[in-house]
């Protein structure tokens, strides 16, 4: 499910309101992180980053910058692409989780969340990839799935993404199939202008390419 519940780490430490600033510094070099949250009570009351502490006095306590905390945090329901969403809009290296009585029940950090999206879009699977631009009009998930399927393949990651600059939207096709070229000019027969792809055959074309022309070279 990729919940944040499912992600969290509990073994980074939460900065005290009451903690001097110079020990939040310490924490933040020995876990190689640029933000800790803040609790008090138990509760969650902000996030603090590294760069507020390095410009403070390091004999206050963190209650001296309250004002300073961010409130960046998920809730343990939330789906992770929630968190990553904040992570990656703010730079942040990690995100607090609470639970529903705004208590600390972990954080998420960015190294977590790169591997679970390397799960999520399927990365570690084997198979082809396949890029192609369309009209948003012309944008079908029937007939791209169908066109997939009549090649004995299906699609295990689909992921969309609209070109700022065109307005075109560009598809990503993770398929099951290594070998790709028949899927390939699938879509180009119905019209479909691919940008990219990547299966087995590229390397194979790529070193007979090589080959013929190393063999050219050595002829002359």
């Amino acid at each position: 499910m990729f919940l944040a519940s499912q992600l969290i780490q509990t073994n980074y430490p939460a900065i005290n309101l009451q903690d001097k600033i110079s020990f939040a510094l310490q924490l933040m070099e020995d876990y190689d992180v640029q933000h800790l949250p803040v609790v008090s009570d138990d509760k969650f009351v902000g996030l603090i980053s590294k760069d507020d502490l390095l410009d403070a006095d390091e004999t206050l306590t963190i209650i001296s910058l309250e004002e300073s905390l961010n409130k960046f945090f998920v809730k343990n329901e939330e789906y992770f692409l929630a968190a990553l969403k904040i992570i990656a809009n703010n730079q942040l290296s990690l995100i607090p989780v609470i639970n529903e009585q705004q208590e600390l029940s972990g954080v998420i950090t960015q190294s977590k969340l790169l591997q679970t999206l390397n799960v999520y879009t399927g990365s570690n699977e084997p198979g082809g990839l396949i890029i192609f631009e369309l009209d948003k009009r012309q944008y079908s998930f029937g007939e791209i799935s169908r066109l997939v399927e009549t090649n004995d393949a299906y699609i295990t990651q689909l992921n969309t993404y609209t070109e700022p600059e065109t307005g075109l939207v560009l598809v990503a096709v993770k398929i099951n199939k290594t070998e790709i070229s028949d899927i390939v000019a699938t879509f180009q027969r119905y019209d479909y202008n691919v940008r990219f792809y990547f299966g087995e055959e590229q390397y194979a074309n790529e070193l007979k390419d090589n080959y013929n022309h190393l063999m050219s070279y050595l002829n002359i």
